[in-house]
């Protein structure tokens, strides 16, 4: 099994869409990528500690490779809008992939690039780490799937995510 850390935004909505992808075994929401240990949900979303809301990406590196994860991530969030996902503002909310490693690093340059060719805009995500992942609590876990699909934020954001990954992506959807 690989995994790769990436923060696209809302994690609840990034975690959502990457559920439904064939050869993704799992997918944890936690915090990535600042200054204090074991951060709150309440610190995070203040701004103030540095860290990005991040998922997780577990998968099967033989069903799905890296370079579609990648480009599943690119093509889900906004990668030219800096420090934004819609209406969520602040670092918490950037565009950043945390390499586990050199091949990885090398292959999320090489998923910018692509990127590069599919968006007007110049693209803004980062590469950042190595860096101490914390996992959310517990509650922000497989969200959508429970309370989130009650919550009038992820009603409006997460659906139209899912669309553009089975229009885009179909063959790598969960039927």
């Amino acid at each position: 099994m690989a995994q790769i850390t990436l923060a696209g935004g809302c994690f609840w909505c990034t975690e959502a869409v990457f559920q439904d992808v064939i050869g993704v075994t799992a997918v944890e929401s936690g915090y990535i990528g600042g200054s204090i240990p074991n951060p709150t949900y309440k610190q995070v979303c203040s701004g103030k500690t540095g860290h990005a809301e991040g998922i997780r990406v577990h998968f099967d590196a033989e069903v799905v490779d890296l370079d579609s994860i990648l480009d599943i991530f690119f093509a889900i969030h906004d990668p030219t809008s800096l420090n934004r996902q819609g209406n969520d503002v602040g670092t918490q909310y950037r565009s950043a992939m945390f390499p586990a490693d050199d091949d990885q690093r090398a292959a999320c340059v090489a998923a910018i690039a692509r990127a590069a060719t599919t968006h007007k805009l110049p693209i803004v995500t980062t590469i950042e780490g190595p860096a101490v992942w914390y996992p959310a609590e517990d509650y922000h876990q497989e969200y959508w799937q429970g309370e989130g699909q009650g919550n009038p934020y992820c009603i409006a954001v997460i659906p139209p995510k899912l669309a553009k990954l089975r229009k885009s992506f179909a063959a790598r959807v969960k039927v």
